[in-house]
């Protein structure tokens, strides 16, 4: 009897295991960012305050390929900056290590005083 205690126990720990990576790695894939806007985050376009295009890419950039087993790697660039309207967007572009590209639409979900939520779709 004791080896199945002990299998019971091997079984319970690779379940914890993988339910803490995966709890982990979803905390850390997410597509959202909120980001405040001040003189160094913010540009002005089409006469609105916007998220500037470096910050946008950026973030973008670190959140597309967190870990190695989540998204591609890809180095991102905008166009513009993200202005500071809900439902504003800008398609950014990914760029593969093998040269091909990637659009990666971005969309303002929520701006409250000083900040601004915005996610993209991976």
């Amino acid at each position: 009897m004791p080896d199945s205690r002990y299998l019971v126990g091997l079984v319970a720990g690779a379940a914890a295991v993988f339910l803490l990576g995966g709890i982990g790695t979803r905390a850390v894939s997410g597509t959202e960012s909120t980001t405040e806007l001040d003189a160094y985050d913010t540009v002005l376009v089409d006469g609105h305050q916007a998220l500037a295009p470096n910050i946008v890419a950026g973030r973008t950039q670190s959140k597309y390929h967190p870990l190695p087993w989540v998204g591609v790697r890809v180095g991102v660039s905008c166009p513009t900056g993200l202005k500071s309207v809900v439902g504003a967007t800008v398609t950014c572009t990914g760029k593969r290590n093998d040269g091909t590209t990637v659009d990666i639409p971005v969309t303002v979900t929520r701006v409250t005083g000083s900040r601004i939520t915005w996610r993209f779709a991976r």
